[in-house]
């Protein structure tokens, strides 16, 4: 399949609206090249705190004045979701965990991973949430066993009325219903409604021992309660040999741009290197892949000189910043320094 970007459909009219019907990538209005090269959140690093040993998945939106963050934090057991409050998207203020494990829920008794909250849908929208009945309606994944990852993952929606106190309903994903592409559990979800139906994107792993692929697919609800996973999935799989996505095609975020879809997501090359990308489509379920790396790693000392990955991206001020996972990793004798960056479509003065 030919990749095409933006610059070859200029102009508007006939040329716009080809490029929108196929699915064409909008990089220009998407690239995010000016790295802040720090991070914005990190772990607490403190005994017996739900953030101690890292931060993760970011989902960033705006509410009632503010910006916030959802974030994935790991204390050893396993995973925890925290929140964290900003004014201008750099200065963050970590306000702690909101969604616990659960030991007395068979599903929730070592992880409880809080990924996406229903938002409106537009990339150059303010970043606003939704509310469903009253609530507000999010979307996790929670591994059934204690450590980093243990066992195959499900998918659950939970619900909130102020966005710090959360009530988990039981999984409607389950790896095994699912196809063999996503027998090996689970991953990040991401939540989005339009003209009435839902969908939850996720990532799915096809086996549990170290030589996994990772790709995403789509279920969709009219009422939130009976799933069906789309006969097409996967809709963004591995690329072919030496792709920067041939392992992975993990971490979606999808948003609506100029009568497109974008769906952001991270690609694992088979040289273990993370970087985030992206694909572009007329509608939820059919997309082209951009021929662009969005956030490349960093060379050797920074911040991102292993991964770069796991997107999150908002607009502010007409900008688009573009939070990611950000890993280095020197070396083996040392550990991993895991943390949360950004970066944006304008340069930082």
């Amino acid at each position: 399949m030919n990749v095409f970007t933006r610059r070859e459909f200029v102009g508007t009219g006939v040329f716009a609206l080809a490029a929108r019907a196929m699915g064409i990538c909008p990089i220009d209005r998407i690239a995010t090249p000016y790295k802040l090269g720090q991070f914005v959140l990190n772990a607490s690093g403190k005994e017996g705190a739900f953030d101690k040993i890292s931060v993760d998945c970011p989902f960033v939106f705006h509410h009632n004045g503010r910006f916030y963050m959802t974030f994935v934090a790991f204390d050893g057991i396993g995973y925890q979701t925290g929140l964290a409050s900003s004014e201008d998207l750099i200065k963050w203020n970590n306000e702690g965990c909101i969604l616990r494990r659960d030991p007395a829920s068979p599903f929730l008794k070592y992880n409880v991973a809080m990924n996406w909250i229903l938002r409106e849908n537009g990339l150059y929208a303010r970043g606003g949430l939704k509310q469903v009945e009253g609530s507000y309606l999010g979307v996790y994944h929670a591994y059934p066993n204690q450590g980093l990852e243990q066992g195959a993952a499900a998918i659950g929606l939970c619900r909130s009325k102020d966005l710090r106190s959360w009530t988990a309903d039981p999984p409607c994903l389950r790896p095994e219903d699912g196809a063999p592409w996503e027998h090996g559990g689970l991953y990040k979800p991401c939540l989005v409604e339009d003209k009435g139906t839902y969908y939850i994107f996720y990532n799915a792993k096809n086996r549990t021992d170290s030589a996994w692929h990772e790709q995403t697919g789509v279920a969709t609800s009219k009422d939130l309660k009976e799933w069906t996973r789309y006969a097409g999935n996967p809709v963004i799989p591995n690329g072919g040999p030496g792709s920067p996505d041939e392992k992975f095609a993990s971490d979606p975020c999808v948003l609506q741009d100029d009568g497109q879809w974008v769906l952001f997501y991270f690609g694992l090359d088979a040289r273990g290197v993370a970087r985030d990308l992206a694909a572009a489509g007329p509608d939820l379920f059919h997309y082209t892949k951009c021929d662009r790396i969005l956030i490349d790693v960093g060379p050797r000392g920074s911040i991102d000189s292993a991964y770069a990955h796991k997107p999150s991206v908002i607009q502010h001020k007409g900008d688009l910043y573009h939070f990611y996972c950000a890993v280095s990793h020197e070396n083996q004798l040392e550990p991993e320094i895991r943390g949360i960056s950004v970066a944006r479509s304008r340069p930082w003065t």
